[in-house]
């Protein structure tokens, strides 16, 4: 286990779930399924069942540092990585890479986002450990696929290759992000595709490698300055880089270039509670299909809504309503149909604009 690490990222600002996820406390830091635990606290909990908690690494936005400190006390705080700006999941990745290769070069490093949904802990930790003991010994970049149950047009789709050994990591052809619908529906009538799950797993020296392959010019800033890692001229130099380096994902600047990635299938019961309309998808519902959160709500003559008003005390009646999501706090309301949800972060920034920063 000592050989093990993780990373978990929780730098998004979750604006898909506005306005009960604010910039200045994004969802991963929300009891979002009201189970008592944050979603960053359910992420830590199951992956401290396999990974020794020394081990553990949070990339954050510097902002959110005291939040990741307060909700994860058992993290090393000189494990909690701050980053000055949003660039998205490669510069993340790159950055803890390095961070942990300094402490243990033959490190094998699992990669999760913090605000996913894991229904099946048990089959979820069963095939973290497969993945490990396969990155021990084989040079590859491990993604996790998802059994898909519908053609999801929110989700980016792994293609396995029919060629392979008789392993269970089996190599990836294509990468898709969000395929229209009748491409998904195409995707899961072959079935030759999986959900991209975005969780990883990889060596420090093979993920470090593509890197510096496939992103050099980002991989040199970020190397040129490894020797300050751990100083106090580190932050210096990290908003420098930053500033520099080109917001990318992993995914599109080294999985979907790099001939030896491997991914495993599985089916652990998982969401990335990306939109409201996932969380209406995992909740229970009335007699009409609808998803109700709050305690004073009525609802007459309408179905196939989500609506959460758990967020005010307000009375709220709602009559003759139809697959809407309706969201209620004490400062903002949104209401918009369930099947427009995509757009509901390109309108934030335009209410941002003509209202201000201040409603974010």
């Amino acid at each position: 286990m000592e050989q093990n690490y993780c990373v978990i990222m929780a730098g998004g600002i979750g604006s898909r779930f506005w306005p009960v996820s604010r910039s200045n406390m994004p969802k991963q830091f929300l009891d979002i399924m009201g189970t008592g635990r944050t979603l960053i606290q359910q992420t830590f909990d199951r992956i401290v069942k396999i990974i020794p908690v020394e081990n553990i690494y949070v990339v954050t936005n510097e902002e959110y540092r005291n939040i990741v400190q307060n909700q994860l006390p058992l993290v090393p705080n000189e494990n909690i990585i701050g980053e000055p700006m949003r660039r998205n999941t490669a510069p993340c990745i790159l950055y803890a890479n390095l961070r942990i290769g300094l402490r243990n070069p033959n490190a094998n490093i699992v990669v999760t986002p913090a605000d996913h949904l894991i229904v099946n802990e048990k089959e979820f930790l069963k095939n973290i450990s497969e993945g490990l003991e396969y990155i021990d010994t084989n040079n590859s970049l491990v993604t996790f696929g998802i059994t898909p149950d519908r053609p999801a047009t929110g989700y980016g789709y792994i293609q396995m290759a029919n060629e392979g050994d008789d392993s269970r990591f089996v190599p990836v052809k294509t990468f898709t992000e969000k395929p229209h619908l009748e491409l998904a529906k195409f995707f899961i009538s072959s079935g030759d595709f999986l959900w991209n799950s975005g969780i990883f797993l990889w060596k420090h020296d093979v993920i470090d490698s593509a890197i510096k392959e496939f992103l050099p010019e980002m991989y040199n800033l970020f190397v040129e300055n490894k020797a300050v890692f751990g100083t106090d001229e580190e932050n210096v130099a990290i908003n420098r880089i930053y500033s520099d380096a080109k917001s990318i994902s992993i995914d599109f600047g080294v999985m979907e270039k790099a001939q030896n990635v491997r991914v495993l299938k599985t089916d652990f019961g998982w969401s990335d509670l990306g939109t409201w309309n996932s969380l209406y998808s995992l909740h229970e519902k009335d007699l009409d299909n609808n998803v109700v959160l709050g305690d004073k709500v009525l609802i007459s003559q309408s179905s196939n809504n989500y609506i959460n008003t758990a967020g005010t005390q307000k009375v709220v009646i709602l009559n003759g309503i139809e697959d809407l999501i309706v969201v209620d706090t004490d400062s903002a309301i949104l209401i918009c149909k369930r099947e427009n949800e995509q757009q509901i972060s390109d309108l934030l920034n335009e209410a941002k604009l003509k209202f201000g920063e201040g409603i974010k």
